[in-house]
């Protein structure tokens, strides 16, 4: 297939291009910075595009002729609503109608499990569940997920959870702590969590965006084993072959140092995943999903276990030296 990646040279990005290129696809790239392809060894066996979101001329001539557009690009971390909405629902925006005028065939959007809002443990949660986002982020990829859903070609998104691998510098701060002797956790580490390595989730966006029966279909991609806040953070030491106290950052503390970090981050004109917002999403007491949906429709199934990718990631980022 020729497929257009916005957001190709990011976490995410990355790995959907390393498996569309195993499948023999022929991969067009949008990237801010294209000179981060030279570190993922694509070679010249990717049509590099450089420019952003906002730039009508390069979005068209990516998206022409396109089978499947592939909406990777967004803001995890802004300074403002408007900032969130100015990528991830505008940007969508221009990218949805340079595929439409492009004459694409699908248009596969990664939007967030943040679109639904928290869960409650013991309960994870399918399709069917209306939105109910609790941040900033959640709001904007809601408004992204609108515009797809009014655009008149055929469209597929995909909301996943924690994500984690290679190239992943979220987190890689985990991975941090942990090699320094002391992982932080929010509350008594047991709010509930559904996780996916990148690996798999790249091959969930594949099978979404080629099954013909998850066409105009909204899908969670996620292993169906869920962990917790506290487990994760014991298995990314274990991982490291590391030993580190756990310690539970009460809810009150923790409230009042996300906004003290916040503030600061707004004062000095900087975004941050640090702030009274998130501390909506980081003290609920259970982010978790279900993918029944997704393997029904698109045969896909997460393969990677946790603690199998933790040890992945952890030889990844030493290699490199991030660790």
């Amino acid at each position: 297939m020729n497929v257009f990646v916005t957001g190709a040279t990011g976490f995410v990005g990355a790995h959907l291009v390393k498996a569309l290129l195993a499948r023999g696809d022929s991969v067009t790239a949008l990237a801010r910075r294209p000179a981060l392809a030279e570190l993922l060894g694509w070679g010249n066996s990717v049509r590099l595009l450089k420019g952003g979101l906002d730039d009508e001329a390069i979005l068209r001539q990516g998206c022409a002729g396109m089978d499947v557009v592939y909406h990777v690009a967004g803001k995890i971390a802004a300074r403002d609503m408007s900032e969130f909405m100015a990528t991830n629902r505008d940007g969508t925006a221009n990218v949805l109608e340079a595929a439409r005028d492009g004459g694409a065939r699908r248009f596969l959007f990664v939007s967030s499990l943040a679109v639904s809002g928290p869960t409650k443990p013991g309960q994870p949660i399918d399709e069917t569940r209306p939105p109910a986002p609790v941040t900033d982020y959640g709001r904007s990829k809601l408004a992204a997920e609108v515009l797809v859903q009014a655009m008149p070609l055929p469209w597929t998104i995909v909301r996943p959870p924690v994500v984690y691998g290679e190239w992943d510098r979220g987190t890689l701060k985990i991975f941090q702590l942990a090699k320094r002797g002391i992982l932080p956790v929010f509350g008594d580490g047991s709010q509930e969590l559904s996780v996916i390595h990148a690996e798999d989730l790249a091959r969930a966006i594949v099978a979404a965006a080629t099954a013909p029966a998850a066409a105009d279909k909204i899908y969670f991609a996620a292993h169906p084993t869920p962990t917790t806040s506290r487990a994760l953070a014991v298995s990314v030491a274990k991982a490291l072959g590391k030993r580190p106290s756990v310690i539970g950052i009460p809810p009150l503390v923790a409230r009042g140092v996300l906004w003290a970090a916040g503030t600061l981050a707004h004062i000095a004109g900087k975004a941050t995943l640090l702030s009274a917002d998130k501390g909506n999403e980081y003290l609920a007491p259970a982010w978790t999903c279900r993918s029944d949906a997704l393997r029904r429709d698109a045969g896909w199934q997460a393969e990677i276990e946790l603690e199998t990718g933790l040890r992945r990631a952890a030889n990844w980022y030493r290699e490199v030296g991030w660790l």
